[in-house]
């Protein structure tokens, strides 16, 4: 029975994820590939048939695939996250006001960044830092 319900939660916060990615897609400045990685681990978690579906679908598919192999995360997404943070940013300053919260917020961003800028922006950067014996991102 808390199996049941377990996969059911999982299920709905899956779907949940997948709505949202679907926006990012239309919308400018809406993240679509967070929420895109989260749908494919909410649907591993509950549903064998969702999660085939996202990994094979055509838009998401591709993404998600470089990434829980090769953790490719793509320029274009690593543009599109420093240039919608940016816009934050100066959204926040002009709402606020506030500097405090704006280098805090900042400072959390920034970190967020040089994460995602660790990893290769493509299969064929993966393939060269793998045969190089570096590091794919943070771990080797």
């Amino acid at each position: 029975m808390i199996k049941k319900i377990k996969k059911a939660i999982w299920f709905t916060l899956g779907m949940i994820c997948l709505g949202i990615a679907y926006i990012g897609v239309v919308t400018p400045g809406i993240p679509w590939s967070t929420p895109t990685v989260g749908a494919a681990y909410c649907f591993a978690k509950s549903s064998e048939r969702w999660h085939n579906w996202i990994m094979n679908h055509r838009l998401f598919g591709p993404f998600l695939r470089n990434w829980s192999e090769k953790r490719v995360f793509p320029t274009y997404g690593k543009w599109g996250m420093v240039i919608t943070m940016d816009i934050s940013l100066i959204i926040l300053w002009f709402t606020t006001g506030n500097w405090k919260l704006v280098a805090g917020v900042g400072l959390g961003m920034l970190l967020c960044a040089v994460w995602a800028l660790r990893y290769p922006s493509s299969p064929e950067e993966y393939q060269r830092r793998k045969d190089a014996g570096e590091k794919i991102g943070w771990f080797k």
